[in-house]
């Protein structure tokens, strides 16, 4: 049981409860302006570029007809490329790297066990995040059985656009889902996705109604897409419409930016100011004032 894995963090403290080792998927149906995991999108390895160490020696174009060295910067046809290790290997200097690789499920809960005192001591557990990790549901199945066995809580983060059968998969699988939610209407979250809200709502209800399975919602807050006055509301009644009333607000930032030249592309989100907590304590209050526990991360 193999998925594609770009990154296992461990000692993580953002993705639930407690001290978690966060296991990093490739593979996401959205294409969301501001994704600060760019590298993620793709459910294959990819090629990524360093500028700062490469001498556009042309060693990596030489390699492959999806590389071009041009006007000084490497282009990448990530969609092409199949094997983006071999051209990674040409160059001289360690430019190129690949993003993501082939793990099996034993590998990964070997890993994620290493710090299993850390979850008895602080609540913590093992979250899958990505991407979308719902895209891999037998491949979190597995983990999760082993990690369960082993007394480790599992979570998963997931933007919900999924298909229901493979979220049921996921749903029955682990202890935690921290959803997700872009915007509260459709004609707005294709806009800034590239998906509408329809099978998303489907499964946060799904979500809210599996037994046994706690479940937070986590709005991205991003600055002239999900933060007008109409937000209150919208959010607020799309809760409501699952049964929940709690959510979590997370103030926009950059720290993807880099990520997008090393992949070879351009970032729509450059311009825009970083969001702090305190710039959200609005609407913190007015989601109170609507009956939703909301708070800030």
């Amino acid at each position: 049981m193999e998925a594609t894995v770009f990154n296992i963090q461990k000692f993580s403290l953002d993705d639930g409860p407690g001290i978690r080792t966060t296991v990093f998927l490739k593979g996401c149906p959205l294409r969301c302006a501001w994704c600060a995991n760019p590298e993620s999108q793709l459910a294959k390895p990819q090629l990524e570029w360093d500028p700062g160490l490469c001498v556009r020696c042309g060693a990596c174009a030489r390699a492959s007809r999806f590389v071009e060295l041009c006007d000084g910067r490497v282009r990448v046809d990530h969609d092409g490329l199949e094997d983006p290790e071999s051209v990674a290997a040409v160059c001289p200097v360690g430019a190129l790297s690949v993003a993501g690789e082939a793990k099996d499920a034993d590998e990964v809960v070997r890993v994620c066990l290493q710090d299993r005192p850390f979850y008895e001591e602080s609540g913590g557990g093992v979250t899958f995040s990505g991407g979308e990790p719902c895209l891999w549901p037998e491949f979190i199945v597995a983990c999760a059985r082993r990690l369960h066995e082993e007394g480790v809580p599992v979570a998963v983060e997931t933007c919900g656009q999924v298909a229901p059968e493979r979220f049921a998969q996921v749903l029955d699988a682990v202890d935690l889902v921290l959803f997700d939610m872009k915007h509260w209407d459709g004609e707005r979250h294709r806009e800034g996705t590239g998906a509408d809200f329809g099978r998303i709502r489907e499964n946060l209800r799904a979500a809210a109604a599996a037994p046994g399975v706690d479940v937070l919602v986590r709005v991205p807050v991003i600055p002239g897409f999900n933060d007008g006055p109409d937000a209150p509301d919208g959010f607020a009644g799309r809760l409501r419409e699952a049964g929940l009333c709690r959510v979590q607000l997370l103030p926009f930032h950059q720290l993807g930016e880099g990520k997008y030249e090393r992949l070879g592309r351009g970032y729509r989100m450059r311009d825009v100011r970083p969001l702090h907590p305190e710039d959200l304590s609005w609407l913190m209050e007015a989601l109170r004032e609507r009956g939703i526990d909301a708070f800030v991360a």
